[in-house]
């Protein structure tokens, strides 16, 4: 654990709040987010990242800034599995572009609170048990064994368990209003499916945070390195959605490139075991060594995916397609059949 001064958290805790709230006014009228200014966006959200980054170099040690620095792209690396996700929940819901922006900022925050929650037990728990890292590893050993063997999980954004749970609590309309999450009809408040949209993507975080906690515990065990990290590259999830949409498929090499970064990380998260359970003997892998092979891998798996292009230039998922969405008074079409897992 680092020594990290309650000034530092304060910093954090601003800088995140001011660039929602940026985020907000800038995105405050509805409008399609297209490729430059998506583009503007995400070099916005990685340089202040970076800049963070920084300072905690500066102020907690090369130590503490190489770890945030590792799980703030490990994390941006294992997020491209949730555009994918995205994208799937747009086409299910024919969300139009333009409102696309209001669910992800939504979601992000939802992120935010739900991520925290998590490694905030998961810190607690690993401190005060290191054999349930054992647990963590198989947990990112069978990410990988699903990553290589392809194998297809019926997914229905529909019928998630958050939208099941949203429509019991509330009616939810079959046409969208707007931008808008509610209206009134016949005196009565009810949910437009936008609502039921941010609630399947917080469905979907929650699912992905069962690979990403356990990955980002085994670079660091200090609660402000892991949330730190996890924050920032949850803000800029939003821009590389827009960024990337339309050109996921491209990247077909990149989940062979993930399953080998969990599968490394299941590896160093067991030497970490052992070398506090064992014997101190047992060497750990340096976080350094983890920061190179992450950037390594995933330079190498997109540089493939550019040069060898997939055979199916039309995209099984879906990714790839048009999610224009229909006229906002437009009725939901049914819902489509299952989907591969992006992992």
């Amino acid at each position: 654990m680092f020594d990290v001064p309650f000034w530092l958290w304060i910093a954090f805790a601003a800088t995140v709040v001011v660039s929602l709230a940026v985020d907000l006014l800038a995105h405050r009228d509805t409008h399609v987010i297209g490729f430059k200014e998506a583009a503007a966006w995400s070099a916005l959200w990685v340089g202040l990242a970076l800049v963070f980054g920084g300072v905690v170099f500066l102020v907690l040690g090369g130590t503490a800034g190489t770890e945030y620095t590792t799980a703030w792209l490990l994390e941006k690396s294992l997020s491209v599995d949730n555009l994918f996700v995205f994208a799937l929940i747009f086409a299910y819901f024919k969300v139009p572009r333009a409102y696309q922006h209001r669910v992800l900022f939504f979601g992000v925050i939802g992120a935010l609170v739900f991520r925290g929650i998590f490694l905030a037990a998961g810190v607690a728990v690993v401190s005060r048990f290191t054999a349930v890292l054992f647990v963590f590893a198989a947990i990112l050993f069978y990410s990988v064994y699903k990553i290589l063997k392809g194998e297809e999980e019926s997914f229905d954004p529909g019928k998630s368990f958050a939208v099941r749970l949203l429509r019991k609590v509330i009616p939810v309309r079959d046409t969208y209003a707007g931008p808008k999450f509610f209206v009134k009809e016949a005196g009565k408040r009810v949910a437009t499916p936008l609502l039921a949209v941010v609630a399947a993507i917080e469905a979907a975080d929650l699912i992905f945070a069962v690979d990403s906690v356990p990955a980002v515990l085994a670079v660091s065990d200090d609660a402000f390195i892991v949330y730190t990290s996890n924050a920032f590259a949850i803000l800029g999830l939003r821009a590389l959605y827009f960024l990337l949409s339309g050109l996921l498929d491209r990247f077909h090499y990149l989940s062979k490139g993930l399953a080998i970064i969990l599968g490394f990380i299941g590896v160093k998260l067991i030497l970490q075991a052992l070398h506090k359970m064992v014997s101190p003997s047992v060497p750990e892998i340096p976080s350094p060594v983890s920061l190179a092979v992450i950037v390594v891998v995933l330079t190498v798996s997109v540089i493939l995916s550019l040069r060898r292009p997939a055979d199916t230039a039309d995209g099984a998922d879906g990714a790839g397609e048009d999610t224009d969405g229909p006229d906002e008074e437009e009725a939901l079409a049914p819902p489509p059949g299952g989907r591969q897992d992006p992992r």
